[in-house]
């Protein structure tokens, strides 16, 4: 069994006991093709972890709260969607002479079309995967967008780095299941 479908273990295991329905709304694993077609409409190729990350489970519906710190885990089709949107108004010029103030290792600008997010808080607020890093990046680092910010933080170098970091917070207590939001939230915030 690889790294990835432990790491999930753990985090389903965890699931079953504080968010049942939390559980119940991750979906089937991504097929092949869905992970081509991704790969086909963002034109990238995606990091071999965030490809088993989708091998186990391809995000959450939404009959659920949010399983990633306030945030619903998307699905291919949920990222293509988010993504479509954010590369519509870059294409239409919303974005023209609009920078952002990243992290060390980020490009500034507003939106980068490889920017790929994989989770959304329905505020248009995402955690991306950038496949185009500036120099000092890492291909792959997991960085934030938020839709009115200019600032673009760096939360990991990698993808599995990222996953790793959150199921540890989840099971340590960093991160909670709390009713009231009906979503998995970091515990300092509530």
């Amino acid at each position: 069994m690889d790294s990835m479908e432990k790491l999930w273990e753990e985090f389903e295991s965890w699931l079953k006991k504080h968010y049942v329905h939390g559980f119940d709304d991750l979906q089937k694993p991504a097929t092949d093709q869905q992970i081509a077609e991704l790969e086909s409409v963002l034109c990238v190729k995606l990091p071999e972890v965030f490809v088993a990350f989708l091998r186990v489970h391809n995000g959450q519906g939404e009959e659920a709260g949010w399983l990633i710190d306030g945030s619903l885990l998307l699905s291919t089709d949920n990222i293509v969607s988010e993504w479509t949107v954010w590369n519509d108004l870059l294409r239409d010029g919303t974005f023209d002479g609009g920078k952002s103030e990243p992290d060390k290792g980020v490009k500034t600008d507003w939106w980068n079309p490889k920017w790929i997010p994989f989770t959304h808080d329905g505020s248009g607020n995402h955690l991306c995967l950038d496949l185009d890093p500036d120099e000092g990046g890492t291909l792959g680092q997991v960085i934030t967008m938020w839709h009115d910010d200019f600032e673009r933080h760096v939360l990991s170098t990698s993808f599995g780095e990222w996953f790793t970091d959150y199921v540890s917070g989840v099971v340590s207590g960093t991160y909670v299941y709390n009713d009231e939001y009906d979503a998995i939230v970091n515990a300092d915030n509530i």
